[in-house]
């Protein structure tokens, strides 16, 4: 090993003096195990952990830097006002949509997020949930808990193997790339779609026409992002596109699907599909999709794995380290950019 002693120039930034910290306790755990914690500690001398249940204005009056998650008050004019010292948000999570406001851009005030850490977790469980849909384990599995005979489980459907398999990716986004790299790797001939790719991109050779993706694939994954312009982008018109026995595997946002339209083709038994997301979470007991034996079915936690928490937190204390520097925040998320971010 070398023993060589990294310098830098720059002396370490002084502490923050007060820092909020206001993540459900569960997460909490998760975001920040020791190593991060340690790192949180570093750069803040004062260090309030409120759960986003629990808020009180004397918490929210002191507050320079704050990391948030899931449950925190949207950033309107009401709540800055409580948080008249706010220099810097972090998201530990992904999305800022809800955070954020008129007040809140208008005011000036950084925010930064945590998800690329999510991207190698939700991609590998797009891969598993392909991987399971072209392998018929879904169809196996429900066959055989209902209690159907062992040769009628083993006769489903005759299963496919990724190598050779063409798989179609809606979204050439962080989640989209790592998606892709994993299937190349496994063997499958992979189209992408995203009318933002640049003629330069490493993906260019790839990129065909969305009705391409859709009527030539065995699998088509979606990793395109949230937005207005992405909202329901695949009705009853693209999905007919899709070839009898293709599988359908969604670990982005329902918003992007209509999700009567997919139902009925799924419904059918024409195309499988694995779900991660849906219209109402959590899905109700008596959700339709629950009573599919070809569907796939996950409760909205593609991303949610011990290594990405802890990335996230790692995110976290780097970007606070980073702004206490004057550097760049590497994950800076501006009104501008969050037109195409979900």
């Amino acid at each position: 090993m070398s023993n060589t002693v990294v310098r830098t120039d720059s002396p370490a930034p002084p502490p923050a003096e007060h820092l909020l910290v206001s993540i459900s306790p569960a997460e909490r755990a998760a975001f920040f195990p020791t190593s991060a914690e340690h790192a949180l500690r570093s750069v803040a001398t004062d260090i309030r952990v409120v759960a986003p249940d629990a808020l009180a204005t004397s918490a929210l009056a002191r507050t320079e830097l704050a990391v948030v998650a899931w449950g925190f008050p949207r950033l309107d004019e009401e709540m800055l006002s409580r948080m008249p010292n706010l220099r810097l948000v972090v998201n530990a999570a992904s999305s800022v949509r809800s955070l954020v406001s008129d007040a809140f851009w208008a005011s000036g005030i950084p925010i930064t997020q945590a998800g690329a850490a999510m991207s190698p977790a939700v991609a590998e469980m797009s891969l598993t949930l392909t991987l399971s849909l072209l392998r018929r384990a879904h169809r196996m599995d429900h066959a055989l808990r209902s209690g159907r005979p062992w040769d009628d489980a083993r006769t489903i459907d005759r299963a496919r193997e990724i190598s050779g398999a063409v798989v179609g990716v809606i979204g050439a986004s962080r989640t989209g790339r790592e998606y892709i790299r994993m299937c190349r790797a496994l063997g499958a001939e992979v189209r992408v779609y995203d009318p933002y790719l640049p003629p330069d991109d490493e993906l260019a050779a790839a990129a065909v026409d969305l009705d391409v993706v859709l009527s030539d694939s065995d699998v088509v994954a979606i990793h395109a992002p949230a937005t207005a312009e992405t909202a329901g982008m695949i009705g009853e018109a693209e999905l007919a596109m899709m070839r009898d026995g293709a599988a359908f595997v969604n670990t982005a946002r329902s918003s992007l699907i209509d999700m009567d339209a997919l139902f009925h083709h799924v419904s059918s038994g024409r195309i499988d599909a694995a779900l991660d997301v849906f219209d109402a979470e959590p899905l109700p007991t008596d959700d339709r999709w629950r009573a599919l034996d070809n569907v796939l079915l996950t409760a909205h936690v593609s991303g949610a794995t011990a290594e990405s928490r802890a990335r996230a937190g790692a995110i976290v204390a780097d970007e606070i380290t980073r702004f206490l520097a004057g550097q760049e925040l590497r994950h800076r998320v501006t009104r501008e950019s969050l037109e195409r971010m979900g």
